[in-house]
C-alpha cells in the first residue's frame, strides 16, 4: 500500500546510509529477524521477549479511515488467537495517510475525516475489542489513546459519543491522548 507491492518498514531500513563516522547503519534486526506481524510465531515471539524484559503490554496504533482499516491484520489476529495473551490497548492514529515514510508528507494517500455518523460506527467497532479480556484496563476502563485530538473539529462531541456507546456496553472508557515532547520543548 505505502510504498507499492512488498513495501514494509523494513525495505527503508535495509536503505540507511551512515552519515558520520561511527554511525551504526543500517542497524539490522537480529533476535527477530525481518520480521512479519502477520505471522503467529513472530507475533509469539514478540510477545515471550516482551515478557522476559518485564513489558506488561503493547499498544498497537489502529488506522481507521471512516471505516477503512489499514495495518490491521496483526491485531485481528491476536483477538483471534488465545495463545496471544499478553494485554494490548489501542491507539487510534487519526491523521492523514501520507507519504512522510520517504519525505513526501504532503501526499495525502487516505484523508482522515469526521463526522457524528463516523464516531458512532467507530465506536461500535471498538467495543468488543474493548471487552477482550487482554484488553488493557486503567481501574476496569478499557484505555484508547488518540493520537491527534487537536485536528478534531469538536472532539467533545466525539467524546461524548464515545463514552456514551460505552456506557451502554456497560463499559466506561480511559480516553488519552499523545503529547509530542519535541514540540513541546522546541526540537525541530
Amino acid at each position: 500500500m505505502n510504498g507499492g507491492k512488498g513495501f514494509t518498514e523494513w525495505t527503508n531500513v535495509t536503505k540507511a546510509k551512515p552519515l558520520f563516522e561511527n554511525h551504526y547503519q543500517p542497524h539490522l534486526p537480529s533476535d527477530l529477524g525481518f520480521y512479519d506481524l502477520r505471522l503467529e510465531e513472530a507475533r509469539m515471539a514478540q510477545e515471550l521477549l516482551a515478557k522476559q524484559y518485564g513489558i506488561y503490554g503493547f499498544c498497537y496504533y489502529h488506522y481507521w479511515f471512516n471505516g477503512k482499516r489499514l495495518m490491521h491484520e496483526p491485531i485481528d489476529r491476536k483477538l483471534k488467537n488465545p495463545k496471544e495473551d499478553l494485554p494490548f490497548m489501542l491507539c487510534w492514529a487519526n491523521e492523514n495517510w501520507t507519504r512522510r515514510w520517504d519525505g513526501n508528507e504532503h501526499e495525502v494517500l487516505i484523508e482522515q475525516k469526521y463526522s457524528v455518523q463516523d464516531d458512532e460506527d467507530h465506536i461500535d467497532f471498538l467495543l468488543p475489542i474493548f471487552k477482550d479480556p487482554r484488553y488493557i484496563k486503567v481501574n476496569n476502563k478499557p484505555v484508547i489513546v488518540i493520537y491527534k485530538p487537536n485536528v478534531f473539529p469538536n472532539i467533545q462531541e466525539t467524546l461524548k459519543c464515545w463514552r456514551e456507546r460505552a456506557k451502554e456496553a456497560g463499559l466506561e472508557l480511559y480516553i488519552c491522548h499523545m503529547v509530542s515532547l519535541i514540540k513541546k520543548i522546541g526540537i525541530s
